[in-house]
């Protein structure tokens, strides 16, 4: 292991004495206290009577299987762990998805909660699946699945929790849901282990789990699986049959193949699992830390102060940077030219990682051009890029126009699109507009996406795009030669503005499931830590070429 990047360290501007800090960090602290609490509701699952009627039949609950199949006091990443928020369904999903240690070895791991309807599969918790396998894929990471699931919920839009009405599973969740097949599958065809443990009954669409495996683990007495159980047996064949006889563990590793292992109790099968991932003889193709690891000079504890709530307030995104990086090292790329973009060369946790940040919020035309050159740059020398995100858009008006800023910014977001190498992205602040696919949002197929409290994703800030609908109604108004209603206007423009606020909240992205999971800003530089080592499961490597650049 080298010795430290040959860059300068950060010095810190950020003035923690005065009230605008310790405003902006109450108000920080006052939404971590409020994720919290939800946490707390996430590990109730479908509620304590359901983990009481658990324990009284001898089963774990679904984060204590995780816990004893995971290596003591190693990290837990937690994936999406609030999905679900504010819907029909418990918050979490009903399923618990992540990426833990092993044997040494990372793995994703993927786990129904029986706790919530039985561990039916519906949009949250299928969308939440499809995830956790993609990150298997894309990391090229053993992926282990705790099977326990009713199949569907087939509930067809009657009440969930709060009284709210469950979506339908037919339409758009049942013909989706189908991607969960595919990849498992392409999970295997890639050479990537899949081991699912049968906890319980899983019935339907939940038999495909470890019917698509590559290792399966019954447990006696306990598994139970089959397409259909003995009531739609009945029903469609007249043949009667009992849970055991139909799908039970015993048949399955007797009769029909389908276990490969028969575990006495949870317990065992959580042994007999740890045995089989310490013999994939599994090894990353990634890089290793090649740079000697330091704690920042300046403390994490400060970013609580750093980001107004008010968004359009502006902050210096080098005082995160020098909060994340080891020593608080950064080696700035053209420092001067296109300063509402910082990008530079550092190492986070050992592991060399090209930064990009927002610094202003809007992307002009010489911004834009500076990050399409530094994300090549990174992809030359196959390394991953980190994306701190505080951005409104590209800058708009005629001088800009003349100016190129459609080229430049199609440079950039081409650059972005065509690049190889591992994206990470950390929303800071405002996530707004086009601006957020050139700095790498999720649809970009980023190996994370995670947010701060802070962060406000949406098409256009709230003031922009009810402004720009009463425009849109002033100039009907008058084209039909009627008299505008300012008053009426203005009731819509403030109802149009709390909407589009409250749509635009971190708590509604991430119950959405469209990003990774809102993070403390103190746990910032330590999720970069075990995202880097896991990135580097699978070689990094740059792309070998762009498409065109309109010059």
């Amino acid at each position: 292991m080298s010795n430290p990047l040959l860059a300068p360290q950060i010095k810190s501007k950020l003035d923690t004495s005065t009230e605008t800090f310790s405003e902006n960090k109450t108000a920080m602290m006052e939404k971590l206290e409020k994720i919290e609490e939800l946490l707390d509701y996430v590990e109730l699952g479908g509620g304590m009577h359901h983990h009481e009627r658990l324990a009284a039949r001898g089963k774990m609950a679904v984060r204590d299987r995780i816990s004893n199949f995971l290596d003591p006091d190693t990290p837990f990443l937690e994936i999406s762990a609030l999905a679900a928020y504010d819907s029909a369904y418990p918050i979490g999903g009903g399923a618990v998805a992540g990426i833990g240690i092993v044997g040494g070895t990372e793995v994703v791991v993927f786990a129904n909660d029986p706790t919530v309807l039985a561990g039916a599969m519906h949009a949250y918790s299928t969308k939440k699946w499809t995830r956790a396998m993609e990150i298997a894929r894309d990391n090229r990471l053993p992926y282990i699945q705790f099977v326990e699931s009713a199949g569907g919920d087939l509930r067809m839009g009657g009440k969930g929790s709060r009284g709210k009405s469950a979506p339908p599973i037919m339409g758009g969740h049942f013909a989706e849901s189908g991607r969960t097949f595919y990849e498992i599958t392409e999970l295997s065809k890639l050479r990537i282990p899949t081991i699912s443990i049968v906890f319980g009954s899983s019935t339907a669409g939940g038999a495909y789990q470890p019917g698509m495996s590559d290792y399966n683990i019954f447990i006696k007495k306990q598994s139970k699986v089959f397409l259909g159980g003995p009531p739609l047996v009945k029903m469609a064949t007249g043949e009667e049959s009992d849970d055991e006889t139909l799908g039970g563990a015993q048949m399955h590793a007797e009769t029909s193949g389908l276990a490969d292992y028969l575990a006495e109790d949870e317990m065992d099968a959580i042994r007999i699992g740890r045995e089989v991932v310490s013999h994939l003889n599994w090894r990353k193709r990634g890089n290793k830390p090649l740079i000697k690891p330091e704690e920042p000079i300046n403390d994490p504890e400060e970013l609580l102060g750093l980001v107004d709530p008010d968004l359009k307030k502006p902050f210096d995104i080098r005082e995160v940077i020098t909060r994340i990086t080891d020593g608080s090292r950064f080696e700035e790329f053209k420092p001067l030219f296109g300063p509402n973009i910082v990008c530079g060369f550092a190492s986070i946790h050992g592991y060399q990682i090209g930064i990009l940040g927002n610094n202003g919020g809007i992307i002009y035309p010489d911004s834009a051009q500076k990050g399409a050159h530094f994300v090549q740059l990174c992809n030359q020398i196959d390394i991953p890029i980190l994306f701190l995100q505080n951005v409104t858009g590209f800058i708009v008006g005629k001088d800009y126009e003349r100016a190129g800023q459609i080229k430049k910014g199609a440079q950039f977001l081409n650059s972005v699109s065509n690049s190889n190498v591992p994206h990470i992205t950390i929303i800071v602040g405002s996530s707004i507009g086009a601006g957020t696919y050139a700095m790498s949002g999720r649809a970009y197929n980023n190996r994370f996406t995670f947010i701060w409290p802070s962060a406000k994703i949406a098409v256009m800030g709230p003031k922009q795009i009810a402004g720009v609908m009463s425009i849109v109604r002033r100039g009907q108004a008058a084209r039909k030669g009627e008299k505008f209603n300012e008053k009426e206007d203005a009731q819509i423009v403030a109802m149009a503005e709390a909407m589009q606020e409250e749509g635009s909240l971190a708590l509604r992205a991430t119950s959405a499931i469209s990003d990774d999971g809102v993070i403390d800003p103190r746990d910032t530089r330590s999720v970069l830590g075990i995202c880097l080592s896991i990135v580097n499961g699978k070689e990094v490597e740059g792309a070998p070429g762009y498409g065109v650049y309109r010059l």
